[in-house]
């Protein structure tokens, strides 16, 4: 990143210990809008190789030991200097290590240390590993999703890792150092990925405990209806259709040429009603669909390949996808209206660690004894 830092984080400072996908996430979601992100890895990891993670994106990046004393020594220094520390451990290693939340806030009273595990930092699972897809089985919210003739179906790990997990911790990052302005003090952010994804099926939780929504892929939004699923065309492809409400439907049937279509409100005829999209779907190609439904409301859309989205005209025209170092990726959200595109780079190593309080000097010893790349 070059120049001053622009956004509504710029002038706030971001220590990012390395780790899986939902840490650098949440630092990603800072250094978009501003914050200056150092991502602190294993000295082994730092080569002078570019670093293309779309995660990495505004951050820069050094190599620091954190077994030695010196090491922890530098990150306690760095930290002072610090507004923000992102830590994925598991509980009691960062402890271990010396740069838990007192020690670092025996340095900087003002920190805010967010850690984020699957977890959380206490209960009975707390030290035990697991991936989303336990995350995610625990907290209830796998048992609803699949097909009703089906097994539960784990998504990619975008809703435990992604949603419950880094963008939580990124949420918690901003409360607390809103909180910070008040009390000016920092805190410490228990971010769980467990925690998170029960949160995001909030809409369910009474519909599931009065028996309103139905066992898994028997409801309106889980591919239990024919008016809300994807469906194969002719060429092999998928459309997706969501007209929930009678006027879309209408535009949709009408535009199909669909008539003595059974009841949709008769949940007993749903069988019958997909069997007719699924036929008529399937005798034409995507492309042809896309023309049949340009401009409507009839709720229909191509499935899109990554690839074909960063290619669609209305991607397009928006700039939902940039170049970034020659990765296409997903540009920065939400917008702020008004404010200046965000200046995204790759990853890069920073130069000159004297703004984070380590003097050159400091900085040499520390190469020559092996402990900071």
């Amino acid at each position: 990143m070059t120049g001053t830092p622009q956004g509504p984080l710029a002038g706030v400072r971001v220590l990012e210990l390395a780790g899986l996908a939902p840490g650098p996430f949440a630092g990603m979601m800072l250094a978009d809008h501003g914050a200056e992100v150092l991502r602190v890895d294993r000295v082994s990891a730092v080569s002078d190789r570019p670093r293309t993670d779309v995660m990495d994106r505004g951050k820069r990046t050094v190599g620091l030991d954190l077994k030695a004393p010196e090491g922890v020594a530098a990150f306690k220094e760095l930290a002072a200097h610090a507004d923000v520390v992102i830590e994925v451990f598991r509980p009691g290693v960062a402890e271990r290590l010396g740069i838990g939340p007192d020690d670092l806030h025996a340095v900087n009273g003002r920190l805010v240390y967010g850690r984020m595990t699957g977890w959380g930092q206490d209960g009975p699972l707390a030290p035990a590993a697991g991936h989303e897809i336990d995350y995610i089985a625990i907290s209830g919210v796998l048992s609803l999703l699949g097909r009703a003739d089906g097994p539960p179906t784990p998504p990619i790990n975008i809703l435990g890792d992604f949603a419950g997990g880094g963008l939580m911790l990124a949420y918690g990052v901003l409360l607390a150092l809103l909180e910070r302005e008040r009390t000016g003090r920092g805190r410490v952010i228990d971010a769980a990925m467990v925690d998170g994804s029960a949160l995001l099926f909030a809409m369910f939780a009474h519909g599931v405990q009065s028996g309103f929504w139905g066992p898994r892929g028997t409801n309106l939004l889980d591919t239990g209806a024919p008016m809300y699923d994807t469906y194969e065309t002719a060429d092999g492809r998928y459309v997706a259709v969501g007209p929930l409400e009678p006027q879309f439907w209408d535009e949709m049937v009408t535009r199909m040429g669909l008539t003595d279509l059974p009841d949709r409100a008769d949940r007993t005829q749903w069988p019958a009603l997909r069997a007719r999209l699924a036929e008529a779907f399937r005798s034409r190609t995507r492309a042809q669909w896309e023309a049949v439904f340009e401009g409507s409301d009839a709720c229909v859309a191509p499935v899109l390949s990554m690839t074909e989205a960063a290619e669609h005209p209305h991607n397009v025209a928006r700039g939902t996808f940039v170049d970034v170092g020659g990765v296409t990726q997903p540009r920065p959200a939400p917008r702020l209206l008004g404010a200046p595109a965000a200046e995204l780079a790759p990853a890069t190593r920073l130069a000159d660690l004297s703004v984070w309080g380590l003097s050159a000097e400091v900085a040499a010893k520390l190469r020559a004894q092996g402990v900071l790349a």
